[in-house]
């Protein structure tokens, strides 16, 4: 994996309606109306280090990330990018979370930009 994980990490993606993002926002991040994307990791990891992993082979769990594909889909639209490259943004931005990259601040936000940038193009996406 490009982060260095072990093979048997594991995190879920949860495909939900905008009425339920909405909520979801509301309640953990205390911000109104749908959003894209809302990742919730097991753990805080730091980014660039590998968490520990569990004994007898057992799956790493990072967490969960929700996404709402008709807010993806408004964005992709907006942006002039496919459906597909947009949602690699997303999922790509939501697991980087789960690593505890964050963009709450420019520094932050710049690191976790080009990361996600380079991941994405390593499969050929690239976005404006």
């Amino acid at each position: 994996m490009a982060e260095g994980l072990p093979d048997h990490a594991e995190l879920a993606i949860v495909l939900v309606g905008p009425d339920e993002m909405g909520r979801y926002n509301q309640k953990f991040m205390e911000r109104s109306g749908p959003t894209d994307v809302l990742a919730f990791p097991v753990d805080k990891l730091t980014p660039g280090e590998i968490p520990t992993t569990i004994a007898n082979g057992q799956p790493l769990s990072l967490g969960d990330i929700f996404v709402c594909p008709s807010v993806v889909k408004d964005q992709a639209d907006e942006l002039g990018v496919s459906l597909s490259d947009e949602m690699a943004l997303i999922i790509t931005h939501g697991i980087l979370h789960l690593l505890g990259y964050d963009h709450s601040d420019p520094a932050g936000a710049a690191v976790m930009t080009s990361r996600e940038r380079e991941l994405l193009a390593k499969e050929g996406i690239e976005l404006p």
